[in-house]
């Protein structure tokens, strides 16, 4: 194992978000000298759990690994708990034993249920003692599954690609925040023929996939495009905005995709709310604690004068995932 290929690899990682233990995990298997290989982790987001395979390649000329590409799916049933894994059970050929694949990605999860031809169970556990069933099949023929896991069951999350270089692209944050349907502000794009923009980036999820099966990428281009953060926050009262270091952490937060918590005042009393940055609209999106959206008028500083959404002047550019490095 090249060692300073290890070291870069690492750091790669590190400032793509992704954490300590899977870096532990690649360096386990650069040691193995495997000459591929997938790691896989969970994340929960605000509308599920959200699945992540990267993949690492040995090159053809020497012993060193490539991080090219990651995939992100968005499985909006309910999350796995900690400790908890996709259990599919079935009967093995020792009378009274169980055979027991456990999965942490409940595509692949389904896959495998899926595939038996006899009889299964697809459940969610700790282990087959401690399980929730969620379908069953008898003689290759699936007899039940779960009502409030059958859309998942029967539209598994797709994957969308997400391509980096030498630890440049998406974070893993980032690209979370893109699959949830929020944009994420870049500062570090290139153009095809190598010239430098910033833009806010947002997934086409109402629109078709691609021949690759992945969402195109819409594209705000900052400034033409119209949008100006700071502009936007300041029509509204938000406390956080009164202290600069916090306003500085919110705009970081909102170009990274997320959806900070913010103070705002309603009914005479000061309540939390979740925010997101709307730039196809030049606008803020807000939510209760429960994921309910809230009228962001009646947190206007001038009610009066901002009552009507305000659109961009600019266009909107649609670029393909691909080029998202």
């Amino acid at each position: 194992m090249n060692l300073n290929n290890l070291e870069n690899l690492k750091s790669e990682m590190k400032a793509l978000g992704f954490s300590k233990e899977l870096q532990e995990k690649m360096e386990e298997n650069m040691k193995a000298n495997l000459p591929e290989f997938i790691l896989k982790d969970q994340i929960n987001g605000h509308k599920g759990q959200i699945d992540l395979n990267l993949y690492f390649k040995q090159s053809g000329q020497s012993e060193n690994y490539y991080l090219n590409k990651y995939d992100v799916a968005l499985n909006e049933g309910k999350p796995l708990e900690s400790g908890q894994k996709y259990l599919v059970i079935s009967p093995s050929d020792t009378p009274g034993k169980n055979n027991v694949f456990k999965r942490e990605n409940v595509a692949e999860a389904i896959e495998v249920f899926k595939k038996h031809t006899g009889n299964a169970e697809l459940a969610v556990g700790k282990d087959v003692a401690h399980k929730t069933k969620l379908a069953t099949m008898e003689e290759g023929k699936i007899n039940y599954v779960d009502k409030d896991f059958g859309r998942t069951f029967r539209n598994p999350p797709l994957p969308q690609t997400i391509w980096v270089e030498r630890g440049k692209g998406f974070t893993a944050s980032q690209s979370v925040n893109l699959v949830e349907g929020r944009a994420v502000y870049r500062e570090d794009m290139l153009t095809q023929g190598g010239l430098p923009y910033k833009a806010w980036m947002k997934l086409d999820l109402d629109g078709p996939r691609d021949r690759h099966m992945n969402f195109n990428m819409n594209q705000y281009h900052d400034p033409s495009y119209g949008f100006n953060l700071k502009e936007v926050l300041d029509k509204f009262n938000i406390k956080e905005l009164e202290n600069p270091k916090e306003r500085e952490k919110l705009e970081a937060q909102l170009k990274n995709g997320d959806r900070p918590l913010i103070t705002v005042e309603k009914n005479g009393e000061q309540v939390k709310l979740q925010v997101e940055a709307v730039p196809r609209y030049s606008q803020l999106n807000m939510f209760a604690a429960n994921g309910r959206a809230e009228k962001r008028e009646q947190f206007l500083k001038e009610p009066a004068l901002n009552n009507a959404v305000t659109k961009s002047k600019g266009k909107e550019v649609s670029a393909s995932q691909g080029l998202g490095v």
